[in-house]
């Protein structure tokens, strides 16, 4: 073996409890109080540390894929080998193309971007063709208020007022939008992310009502998402650019779309697809009219990957911020959102290393 060979794979929940100025929103039908993905620590024989971070559905599921899956498969091998992670993925195709599995590889191809980025003593974004920007501006995310207009209408003031320049909802009505738009004024970005809310016979009207707020862009309209067909009749009748990738069971389901240019952005996750497909659905984006805007709502090395790869696409977007009161914020000093900006950090690998309590497992449970 040599000192690249990797020795370890192991995965470390990060369960994040939050408060977003109200009752718990509902997540999978249950009342919600943390937010879950898990940080993926690999080590190689020389003694390097890299970090990816895992989608996270259930902690236990995840842990028992990365203990007898994941980790038999990458250790001894080097990791640098082009082929490990492909590799991986035909061996375990048999499992299923979505879900934990894929979850857990994308987790683990974050942290090899970030070991091949330290090696080579260069910040990530220099794998990535440079950097074209050295900051990127953030927009606060908002978690599901059920219409509640009074609320929403006080946390996007409280948003701006805090730095945010720009707003999404995670709401299903006009009314809620109305009521959003009235407070931050008639030139304030609002995208509104209904997460899959309509069936396609509904979703024309719907959005109809929502334009005459101007929403940014209307997120996940369709249920269900896969079905790629409503979504091109929809956004050739739609008055508001369409946003799609969040549910994505594929990275060759968002290359079609932008293909097909049945959309206006797409937004893939690099806790679900891995960094590698999120690259390359940006590169695909660079040679099209569609526009990669990556879905971030997570807080650990995946936050970092996506700065890196919005800081080194063609087209500029902002990124997703959560806009949740946190009970740790990951890199909360080390890359800090501030007045609405985030620098892009300029150290070897994603640029910054987990606290000390996060890689420990402080919050795993």
């Amino acid at each position: 073996m040599t000192a690249n060979a990797i020795i370890s794979v192991e995965c470390i929940p990060m369960r994040l409890p939050f408060h977003h100025w109200s009752p718990p929103p509902l997540f999978a039908g249950k009342p919600r109080n943390k937010l879950d993905s898990a940080l993926v620590r690999v080590k190689t024989r020389d003694g390097t540390v890299a970090w990816g971070e895992s989608y996270c559905v259930e902690p236990r599921a995840l842990a028992a894929v990365f203990e007898k899956l994941i980790e038999p498969l990458a250790r001894d091998r080097e990791a640098s080998d082009a082929e490990l992670l492909p590799s991986m993925q035909r061996a375990l195709h048999n499992l299923g193309r979505s879900g934990p599995v894929i979850h857990a590889l994308a987790g683990l191809d974050i942290a090899l971007w970030d070991l091949k980025a330290k090696r080579a003593g260069v910040p990530l974004y220099e794998l990535l063709g440079g950097k074209r920007r050295n900051r990127i501006r953030v927009y606060a995310s908002l978690l599901q208020y059920y219409g509640d207009e009074e609320r929403l209408a006080s946390i996007s003031t409280q948003a701006l007022e805090e730095g945010y320049t720009e707003v999404k909802l995670h709401e299903k009505t006009a009314q809620s939008l109305a009521a959003v738009r009235r407070a931050v004024g008639l030139h304030t970005p609002i995208m509104v992310d209904t997460n899959c809310a309509w069936q396609p016979r509904e979703a024309e009207s719907a959005i109809a009502a929502m334009a005459e707020h101007t929403p940014y862009w209307i997120e996940e309209p369709l249920w269900p998402p896969e079905d790629h067909q409503a979504l091109a009749r929809l956004g050739k009748h739609s008055e508001v650019p369409l946003a799609v990738g969040e549910n994505a069971s594929s990275a060759y389901a968002l290359t079609r779309l932008i293909d097909e240019n049945t959309i206006n952005y797409v937004q893939p996750s690099v806790i679900k697809l891995g960094l590698t497909d999120a690259w390359h659905i940006s590169q695909r984006c660079s040679r099209s009219s569609v526009v990669c805007a990556p879905q971030v709502a997570f807080f650990g090395p995946g936050y970092l990957a996506s700065l890196h790869l919005i800081a080194a696409q063609e087209k500029e977007v902002s990124l997703e911020r959560l806009y949740v009161e946190l009970s740790h914020v990951p890199y909360g000093n080390t890359v800090p959102i501030e007045n609405g900006w985030v620098h892009v950090p300029d150290a070897a690998g994603l640029g910054a290393e987990p606290e000390l309590q996060l890689a420990a497992g402080r919050y795993s449970d």
